[in-house]
């Protein structure tokens, strides 16, 4: 069997229950296709680490303690990156899904959990 190279896509998951960063970096992983990704538990210390390590990819929730994922949406402007956002999130509000519209670094937005085939598409997206 032939080992195909992970290519340099660098994903940010920022979310506040460490289950749901644990499951999607295994499930990034069993796709092969990402080898760059860092897990955040506080969005502040994604923050931090923006600009070091320019992700392409960030998968956000939006309901987090001391700095939502909105909060954080808006805080990025003030980064040198040009990282695109996933809204990965429990919300089932079309007023959220609404509002994830106006910023324009959000591309997608999903129902938590994410399946395996989502995360191969959106991986392929950004590729």
């Amino acid at each position: 069997m032939i080992a195909i190279p992970k290519n340099e896509l660098c994903i940010f998951l920022v979310d506040d229950q460490e289950i749901t960063n644990f499951i999607n970096k295994k499930l990034i992983d069993v796709t092969g296709m990402c080898n760059k990704v860092y897990d955040f538990l506080e969005p502040a210390k994604a923050l931090d680490h923006l600009e070091q390590h320019q992700p392409n990819l960030i998968f956000l929730d939006l309901n987090m303690p001391k700095i939502s994922g909105w909060d954080f949406l808006e805080k990025m402007e003030n980064y040198n990156t040009s990282a695109d956002v996933v809204i990965v999130t429990s919300s089932t509000s079309v007023l959220d899904k609404e509002k994830a519209k106006t910023f324009s670094r959000v591309k997608d937005y999903y129902i938590k959990p994410l399946k395996i085939d989502a995360v191969r598409e959106l991986i392929s997206k950004y590729q």
